[in-house]
């Protein structure tokens, strides 16, 4: 059965990362989610925005994806976040992910990161901004 490519890089990104000790050490845990379960306890991280455009070529048919991870944690100042960010830039910039689904992963880059304060003070909040191309196989 063919997965939508959006759907086949999520889940290849979400296996990659609840597989690295590193992350899972920070994170107290595999806590890497689509969306997280109710009253889950910071650290974690939650796939956001994903947006999916045509990019065929010539001699494939392929897609263009643009997608945020959201790092969530239980301290006011940015540490915590920016280390989860640096892990998450190790394990995903140039990754070379198996797609399922009759997907190929033809590159994965980092684009842009950053950690912003809860506007009430209680924690702060990383962003992970991802572009990867797909092709049909």
């Amino acid at each position: 059965m063919t997965l939508h490519p959006a759907n086949a890089l999520q889940k290849a990104i979400i296996q990659h990362l609840r597989a690295d000790a590193t992350l899972a050490a920070l994170l107290g845990g595999a806590h890497v989610y689509d969306h997280a379960p109710r009253r889950q306890a910071p650290p974690y991280i939650t796939i956001g925005d994903m947006e999916t455009t045509a990019w065929d070529t010539f001699t494939a048919r392929g897609h263009q994806h643009r997608l945020t991870l959201h790092v969530w944690t239980e301290h006011r100042g940015r540490k915590q976040a920016f280390d989860i960010l640096h892990r998450l830039d190790e394990l995903l910039d140039e990754a070379a992910l198996m797609l399922d689904g009759g997907h190929h992963l033809v590159s994965l880059r980092t684009t842009f990161w950053t950690a912003l304060p809860h506007p009430r003070g209680q924690h702060t909040r990383g962003l992970i901004r991802l572009r990867a191309i797909t092709h049909v196989v």
